[in-house]
């Protein structure tokens, strides 16, 4: 079975040169022209990952339409933005996103990039859980994407997911920024470190309060660790 990419974007061409070749790569492929389409799209439709287009000029932006995505699904959102300023990117992967691309962009990177982000997202193997790390009031199944925090399921970003597994597979390790870059988002990624900075605030904002057996840690410096306090 093939991918399912939904593309939310107001412009026409846009939609209709990116369903041109992803469909070439073998991906199922709709577009929605707007905002709220591509919300009410995405709940119909359960696409395996999103292109979603900043600046939309009807009712819902690209922000809000992550923002509410995020509300309901941990599915991968790739942000699409004519400005590429580091505001928005940084906004973007507040509000959940995974990656981004710049306008005018190549259909190669875009391409790319999708499989880079499919490929890192999505389960390999739905079988037995073996890939489960526990600590106090913490548990966090690789298999499933699915964080467990005081025995209650938190939706988390599937990022947001693999950089705490990494950092708790390797209790007490400090790790720099660039790394994590490697480790986490592969050598295929093209961000800058501040990017996991961002991921690490907002674990910390799910995190607060859950244990004091354990944090997460920034080494000044350095970069960050998973802490074991008792």
């Amino acid at each position: 079975m093939s991918y399912k990419i939904l593309v939310i974007d107001d412009e026409p061409n846009i939609c209709e040169l990116l369903k041109v070749y992803l469909t070439r790569e073998d991906y199922d492929v709709i577009t929605a022209p707007g905002g709220s389409e591509g919300i009410a799209m995405f709940k119909v439709y359960e696409p395996d990952l999103v292109l979603l287009d900043v600046m939309m000029p009807n009712k819902k932006d690209g922000w809000q339409v992550c923002r509410e995505i995020r509300e309901f699904s941990s599915k991968p959102i790739i942000m699409i933005t004519s400005k590429g300023e580091v505001f928005d990117k940084v906004l973007g992967l507040e509000l959940g996103a995974d990656d981004f691309i710049t306008k005018p962009f190549d259909t190669k990177e875009v391409c790319a990039r999708v499989k880079a982000v499919l490929r890192r997202t999505k389960n390999q193997d739905n079988d037995a859980d073996v890939d489960i790390i526990k600590f106090d009031n913490l548990e966090i199944s690789l298999q499933k994407y699915e964080l467990k925090l005081k025995n209650k399921t938190v939706d988390i970003p599937p990022k947001e997911l693999e950089l705490l597994y990494f950092l708790v597979s390797n209790v007490n390790r400090v790790f720099t920024r660039d790394q994590l870059l490697d480790k986490v988002w592969g050598f295929d990624y093209l961000g800058d470190s501040r990017t996991v900075d961002v991921h690490v605030k907002r674990l910390r904002e799910k995190l607060d309060g859950v244990s004091d057996k354990w944090n997460l840690k920034t080494v000044w410096g350095v970069g960050y660790k998973f802490e074991l306090l008792q």
